[in-house]
């Protein structure tokens, strides 16, 4: 992959202005943390260079001075709402996140539930915590929230709300997902500390949009694809362009609430150490790119994937027209079609020319590689043996698994596991691969390209089972599929 952003000067930095923002408060720094923490796939393919866990390692260079706060919404809790990327509960999401953030070495202090109205699940979930040793604080919905100023910084509001105890001056709070009351549970804070006679501050860090790039630079428009569902819009933060005569870009929502929280900001501190949402954050990603041409490739490319996956899940009924047509708006603004996705092309050839669904895969090289369905194999499991053999420099005519062995695993799905589908799934043909390395020289040479797949494209001429997109997502393949099914039956997994 080549490389358009530097991670090392972005950990550097990035950790570097954090430290400054905390001694500009005095010692304490409440920091809201949006999007991922880690597993942050977006970053890496449209900064290509980032790495998924960046901000984690930004963060363990700050370890002995930070401790991380977990936020959760009850109401979230009460409707079992599922993260869609790795499809678990938020609640269950945050058990993960604690995991995670301790098994590399970070605090986790406690569980703060948002909006918390005694609901039974968040009741249940609040016992299972406390049970495991965890402290659960909880944060109540206030009325007349956010406007009503008065009532929110007083003990009616923000009063109301259990004091978080915590012990160290980088408190970052994150969340499973959006709509968990971050900002809400750091202003409280600031409210109580204030109360206790306590100097402490607040900062957000949001890796996109980027604020020091143009309002149309394509890593920006690639995070207006990626939030589309949400309706986000970029735009030129104008509080940054009165305060200081610059352009700076930023997105609605920020923008919107900004006049709210600086009114909240100076009732608390007495007067808001910002003038714009901008000035509000700490993230210096923009400053760590270093070929732009890169960058833009690869965000261009992410753009056309979000484009493809939205008129996907609107065949799913996932979404609405809102989000293809929101979509349609941003690739024109770009300039894309879907023709800039050369695989594309490759893998509709593929099936016009086999009479059945098909797949392709671009590689490292910028080799296209496909895949037709066979009485055996599904496209996507043939186009992942091709690429294999290709990479491990083997004959395409070897066959690496024999006929043999797939049959029984084919009659095995029909006959005793009552699969529709006697085609072997990407997973399926993997063990298969794997169980021929034993014995097989060439097998297992196939076997160790596995990793030389992470960041290629794949598409597929239909929409493909969970258990494929899952194994795509497992390998780090970039997946996307026409929006259409191979069979017409009503119910498609």
């Amino acid at each position: 992959m080549k490389i358009g952003f530097d991670n090392d000067k972005y950990l550097k930095m990035q950790s570097e202005h954090i430290r400054e923002r905390i001694a500009k408060f005095g010692g304490k720094l409440y920091l809201e943390f949006g999007g991922k923490l880690f597993d942050d796939y977006h970053a890496s393919r449209v900064l290509p260079g980032f790495k998924p866990d960046s901000k984690l390692q930004m963060l363990l260079q700050m370890k002995d001075r930070a401790e991380i706060v977990i936020a959760i919404n009850a109401f979230d809790i009460e409707k079992n709402k599922v993260r869609g990327d790795i499809g678990i509960s938020y609640d269950l999401d945050v058990l993960r996140l604690m995991d995670a953030f301790k098994e590399v070495g970070l605090y986790v202090g406690s569980v703060v539930m948002t909006r918390f109205e005694s609901q039974p699940a968040a009741l249940a979930f609040k016992a299972r915590l406390e049970s495991l040793g965890i402290k659960v604080y909880r944060h109540y919905s206030i009325e007349g929230y956010p406007s009503d100023i008065g009532k929110i910084v007083s003990e009616e509001g923000f009063g109301k709300n259990e004091y978080i105890e915590t012990t160290r001056e980088l408190v970052i709070v994150t969340a499973p997902g959006p709509g968990s009351g971050k900002m809400a549970v750091c202003l409280s804070q600031l409210y109580h500390e204030l109360m206790r006679g306590v100097k402490a501050g607040y900062a957000k860090f949001e890796t996109f949009p980027v604020w020091n790039l143009p309002l149309k630079h394509p890593v920006n428009i690639a995070y207006e694809a990626a939030t589309a569902d949400l309706n986000d819009v970029n735009m030129i933060d104008p509080f940054h362009l009165d305060a200081y005569g610059t352009t700076a870009v930023n997105y609605n929502r920020d923008v919107e609430i900004f006049p709210v929280l600086n009114a909240m900001l100076e009732k608390i501190l007495g007067e808001s150490p910002y003038k714009s949402p901008t000035d509000m954050g700490v993230n210096m990603a923009g400053n760590c790119i270093v070929d732009d041409e890169i960058t833009c490739r690869a965000s261009n490319q992410e753009v056309v994937r979000r484009y493809c996956t939205a008129l996907c899940d609107r065949k799913k009924g996932n979404v609405g027209d809102e989000v293809v047509f929101k979509m349609e708006l941003l690739m024109k603004q770009a300039g894309l079609s879907v023709e800039d996705r050369p695989i594309i092309g490759a893998a509709l050839s593929k099936a016009e020319s086999s009479g059945g669904p098909a797949a392709s895969m671009e590689l490292p090289d910028g080799t296209i590689i496909t895949g037709k369905t066979s009485p055996l194999l599904g496209a996507s499991s043939a186009l992942m043996l091709n690429a294999l053999k290709y990479l491990a420099g083997i004959p395409d005519d070897h066959a690496l698994i024999s006929p043999s062995m797939i049959k029984p695993i084919s009659h095995l799905k029909i006959v005793n596991l009552g699969n529709r589908n006697p085609h072997l799934h990407i997973d399926e043909l993997l063990i298969a691969l794997s169980i021929c390395a034993v014995t097989s020289p060439e097998a297992e040479l196939a076997m160790k390209q596995l990793d030389k797949l992470r960041g290629c494209d794949a598409h597929s001429t239909v929409i493909l089972s969970e258990e494929d997109v899952k194994t795509f997502k497992k390998l780090g393949i970039n997946l996307t599929c026409e929006p259409r099914y191979q069979t017409k039956r009503l119910y498609n997994k």
